[in-house]
C-alpha cells in the first residue's frame, strides 16, 4: 500500500507538536524554496492521536515563519502502525528510541536535538503541491 493525494489532509498548524529541534540553516533554505515553489510539495507525517510530528519538522518551521494556518499532512496511528519504525541517527547520543518516547517528548514541550529520531516508512510520501494561499486560510 502506498499513500496518495487522497491521504493528505490540511491540519491546523497550532495542533502540531514537534519532538526534535531543527537546523536553522536547513529551514532557511527550505523557506526560500517553498516561497519559490509557491507552496508545499511534500506533506508532514503526523500521529493522528496526538498531533506529534514524525517527519517534517523543517516544513513545520517554514509554516510558522510564513504565518500559515494549516499544513498538508498524512495522519497515521503511529503507535499501532507497523509500516513506520523509529531508530536513532548515528551520533545522536542515544542508544535506542521508541515510538512512545517520541510521543512523550512531543507532548512534554521539550525537544530532542536535531537528527535524533530516524523514521523509516514503508510507504513513499506522495508528491503534492498545495498553494501557500490555501494554507494561509483557516478552514
Amino acid at each position: 500500500m502506498s499513500w496518495g493525494n487522497d491521504d493528505v489532509s490540511l491540519v491546523d498548524l497550532d495542533w502540531l507538536k514537534p519532538h526534535e529541534e531543527i537546523k536553522i540553516k536547513n529551514r532557511d533554505k527550505l523557506l526560500e524554496m517553498t516561497k519559490k515553489w509557491g507552496g508545499f510539495t511534500k506533506p508532514l507525517l503526523v500521529d493522528s492521536q496526538t498531533g506529534s510530528i514524525l517527519d517534517g519538522h523543517h516544513r513545520h518551521s517554514v509554516a510558522v515563519c510564513l504565518n500559515l494556518k494549516r499544513v498538508p499532512a498524512i495522519l497515521i496511528d503511529y503507535l499501532s502502525n507497523d509500516e513506520i519504525s523509529v531508530d536513532v541517527w548515528p551520533g545522536s547520543g542515544l542508544e535506542t528510541i521508541t515510538k512512545q518516547q517520541v510521543i512523550d517528548m512531543s507532548l512534554s514541550g521539550d525537544l530532542y536535538p536535531p537528527k535524533t529520531s530516524k523514521h523509516t516508512i514503508s510507504n513513499h510520501m506522495p508528491p503534492i503541491h498545495v498553494l501557500l494561499e490555501v494554507l494561509e486560510k483557516s478552514e
